[in-house]
């Protein structure tokens, strides 16, 4: 219930944060200290140790670590050999998804949402399916997988499609206990700043495909044939991960687990408390469903001007609500318009209608109790 107010300080909410303990830091500084004592800074033991952890964790034979998560879809794609092909792409994803299909050499195809899980549907699929079509990436929006995935992973298969999962918010997360990046022939994840767990900057690339892992380590080293000879046989770039940035998302790894549950722990207080308000529900995740809660979505029953909403949430009650997934679709974004074949309207309504709330792992109860009060207050 909602507090009224005092003359005590405005509690605040940041939409997130990210969290490296003391005992953290001097970990990883140690660490470095020992890279940069050696001089090996990329393509190093920390390198192979953490693709190796990374694969374990997500129950996947191979893993090759990357200086982004764009890197990783967009060396999947050269992999794939999409040069001149059709790709199926939702279009409520972030840029990158689908720049990455281009810097490959391939032509996104836009496909609507599915708004049970703001994922992609069979259905939709089918719609955008064209004769230069080579395969679908899926986006595990906010860490929620698409009860569906079963289904578009056998409609691909009878279709003669490959499928990738851009799982760039997924880590730890599963479905009948998959976890995200084995689904597909390959997978890629994102180890931003923002996302549940981080290397500072970084991206890894997952696939049980030998040729597939083969390629990958070669792209990603200017195309090189080995480390250790100038034979260029890919037409690669420097797409490495360092040492350091290993190291980091190495710690970052063994807090996971931790880390997800702290952010599962807020998600349930919104859980309860969001089902008094008629104007706000929930993204549910399905049955059978894990969420790492990278993104807390919750969906207006009604749109709004969603710039005032955030405004007022922030400056009249200290809680700001974290980005959207997203606030256009992709289609509406100007270097793709050209990429727009026919009409995405489900796309275009939840993109318009949706919130993330606060939620980042070291999130005390009581704050979330704010932002149901402040949203209370504000939404009604």
């Amino acid at each position: 219930m909602h507090m009224p107010k005092t003359d005590m300080p405005l509690r605040k909410v940041p939409a997130a944060k990210i969290q490296f303990s003391a005992d953290d830091r001097l970990w990883i500084a140690e660490r470095i200290q020992e890279v940069l004592a050696s001089g090996q800074l990329t393509l190093g033991k920390y390198g192979a140790e953490f693709e190796a952890q990374f694969a374990s964790f997500c129950g996947v034979p191979h893993a090759i670590a990357v200086n982004s998560g764009t890197s990783a879809l967009e060396i999947i794609l050269r992999a794939l050999h999409v040069q001149g092909r059709d790709v199926l792409v939702p279009t409520n994803t972030f840029f990158a998804t689908a720049a990455a299909v281009i810097h490959a050499g391939g032509r996104p195809v836009l496909v609507d949402m599915d708004p049970a899980s703001f994922g992609v549907a069979p259905e939709a699929l089918e719609k955008t399916l064209t004769a230069k079509t080579a395969g679908i990436i899926v986006v595990h929006i906010g860490g929620i997988m698409s009860q569906r995935m079963p289904d578009i992973q056998g409609w691909a298969c009878r279709k003669g499609l490959w499928l990738v999962e851009d799982a760039a918010h997924a880590h730890g997360s599963s479905l009948n206990q998959i976890k995200a990046g084995a689904f597909g022939i390959a997978s890629s994840f994102s180890f931003y700043p923002t996302k549940v767990m981080t290397s500072g900057e970084g991206g890894m690339i997952l696939t049980a495909d030998q040729r597939l892992n083969e390629e990958a380590r070669i792209y990603r080293d200017q195309g090189k044939a080995s480390f250790t000879q100038n034979a260029h046989i890919r037409m690669g770039y420097n797409w490495r991960m360092s040492e350091p940035h290993a190291i980091i998302g190495l710690k970052h790894l063994e807090r996971l687990p931790a880390m997800i549950a702290d952010r599962q722990q807020i998600a349930a207080v919104y859980d309860r408390e969001l089902n008094e308000l008629k104007n706000l529900s929930a993204l549910a995740v399905p049955a059978g469903g894990r969420c790492n809660y990278y993104k807390y979505i919750a969906v207006l029953r009604e749109a709004r001007d969603r710039k005032a909403l955030k405004t007022a949430l922030r400056e009249q009650n200290g809680v700001s609500l974290a980005g959207e997934v997203y606030e256009e679709p992709l289609h509406k974004q100007p270097v793709f318009e050209s990429y727009l074949t026919g009409e995405l309207p489900v796309s275009e309504d939840y993109c318009a209608r949706h919130i993330c709330l606060p939620i980042f792992s070291g999130m005390e109860e009581q704050d979330a109790h704010h932002v149901v009060d402040a949203l209370r207050e504000t939404i009604g």
